[in-house]
């Protein structure tokens, strides 16, 4: 066993002071470290005076580091697992666009693979985000390959995918919604052009989750809520990209009152300049342009970001004023919980799998462990032996 010491401890309720994490694989204890000598120990990690949280979990990222989910070879989706270490995050869902669905099951096909793999975060399986969508709103989507929604194309991939975006208004029938349901797949409005009466029959048919909440949708109007005021008027999470590009900060700052913490996850929706910056790119077979920091197609629409999930929770401190043990939750109990994990991830309890992430006052990532694993640890960090 080990254990981390003379750290500041996350914890869902507070933060630990002169305690320590007993670990392996699952977190054994969490202790005074004055009781350590309790425990037959092969090592002590010294986070000299860093905060210790759970691993971050990214529900919606595309790619960083160069690399993309739907890169046809087999290492991309590795090497984004250990590039996002980086960043806090032990876990994700590898997120799939729009493109000519033999790509799309390709990328499933080696997902799966993936997630058999401990090379860096633990891919949990696939966010799906189209071919199921609206064509007026498709974003950085490419239009040409956007298909009516058939449970029959998910049928293969049932273990793999773990949220599916889609637009509500192109289902006829309600029984593709129950069928994901039933074989656990969380049902994700997105790039929909539905209207507000639209949208609350398929929350009530069982959709639970609005993907990157304001962005591909239509604009709230007074007499026109659409999907945003359906979000709104109901229990639905919201996924928000808190990169102050996607959303204003006012906009956060009324999310977070109007939905509370419980219905907030942070997200990236990285793409493959995550890390990287400036430059030109592609995402989706599309060609993507960054400069100062924003990812734009040809024609100017928002093509993702380069956000990465350890500086979403502080924009989203520094535009709400929330405290840390607050926003710690939107990256690691709110995302455990919408996609079924919560038991083995999402907090540091006893049982629960020892995947850490050591950071600084600004967020600044130390170190990184994953399954008790020390994976990560920045370079020449002065101090912290993790």
């Amino acid at each position: 066993m080990k254990a981390i010491v003379n750290g500041k401890i996350i914890t869902e309720q507070e933060i630990l002071r002169d305690h320590a994490i007993v670990f392996d694989e699952k977190v054994v204890a969490v202790i005074p470290e004055a009781e350590l000598n309790r425990y037959s120990l092969k090592e002590r990690l010294d986070a000299a005076g860093r905060y210790v949280s759970p691993g971050f979990i990214d529900v919606h990222v595309h790619g960083c580091c160069g690399f993309d989910t739907m890169d046809d070879d087999g290492e991309a989706l590795l090497n984004m697992s250990r590039c996002l270490l980086e960043t806090g995050v032990t876990s994700f869902l590898a997120t799939s666009m729009t493109m000519a669905y033999d790509k799309v099951a390709k990328t499933l096909e080696r997902i799966r693979l993936a997630m058999n793999k401990r090379s860096g975060a633990e891919i949990l399986g696939c966010h799906m985000e189209g071919p199921f969508i609206s064509e007026l709103y498709a974003g950085a989507q490419d239009k040409r390959h956007i298909l009516r929604p058939e449970f029959v194309k998910l049928q293969k991939y049932l273990d793999v995918i773990k949220i599916i975006t889609l637009a509500p208004e192109l289902i006829a029938e309600r029984t593709f919604i129950q069928a994901c349901i039933e074989h656990g797949i969380v049902v994700s409005i997105g790039h929909s052009n539905a209207t507000y009466e639209q949208a609350m029959a398929s929350i009530t048919a069982g959709i639970s989750h609005v993907t990157h909440i304001f962005n591909a949708l239509p604009p709230l109007h007074h007499r026109q809520p659409g999907v945003v005021g359906a979000a709104m008027d109901s229990e639905v999470v919201c996924e928000l990209i808190a990169d102050n590009f996607h959303v204003h900060p006012a906009i956060q700052r009324l999310l977070l009152k109007v939905k509370g913490l419980d219905k907030i996850i942070l997200i990236t929706d990285a793409m493959r300049a995550s890390m990287l910056g400036d430059g030109d790119y592609d995402l989706g077979g599309q060609a993507v342009t960054v400069s100062n920091g924003q990812a734009r197609l040809a024609d100017g629409v928002i093509a993702g970001s380069i956000l990465t999930l350890n500086q979403a929770v502080k924009n989203f401190m520094d535009n709400t004023g929330i405290d840390l043990v607050s926003a710690i939750r939107l990256v690691t109990v709110n995302p455990a919980r919408e996609i079924g994990v919560l038991a083995e991830k999402g907090s540091i309890k006893v049982g629960k799998q020892a995947d850490f992430v050591v950071f600084d006052d600004d967020l600044g990532v130390s170190a990184t462990f994953v399954h008790g694993n020390l994976l990560y640890r920045r370079q020449l960090d002065a101090g912290c032996n993790c």
